[in-house]
């Protein structure tokens, strides 16, 4: 699965929802973690994004709520945190 996210280390705001939506399959506004490191590209880019390859960690640091799945907001607070949001 080639992108444009995986050309940068950094995302814009604009990248970053893109591909929050692309993994957002029925359009509820999150998105399961488990679904985030679904595909090797997408693990990839939300790994060097945000600096953690776990799908528990960023669940354990960043998710609101204990139902497994993350918001665009929390997925962006990650990126934020490790610096990578242009």
């Amino acid at each position: 699965m080639k992108n444009q996210f995986s050309k940068k280390l950094m995302a814009t705001e604009q990248e970053l929802q893109s591909l929050f939506d692309t993994l957002d399959g029925d359009k509820d506004g999150k998105v399961s973690i488990n679904e985030l490191f679904l595909s090797p590209g997408l693990s990839a880019i939300i790994s060097s994004e945000t600096g953690i390859s776990s799908p528990q960690e960023l669940l354990s640091r960043y998710a609101s709520d204990p139902d497994g799945s993350i918001t665009f907001e929390e997925l962006k607070q990650a990126v934020k945190k490790a610096d990578n949001l242009t």
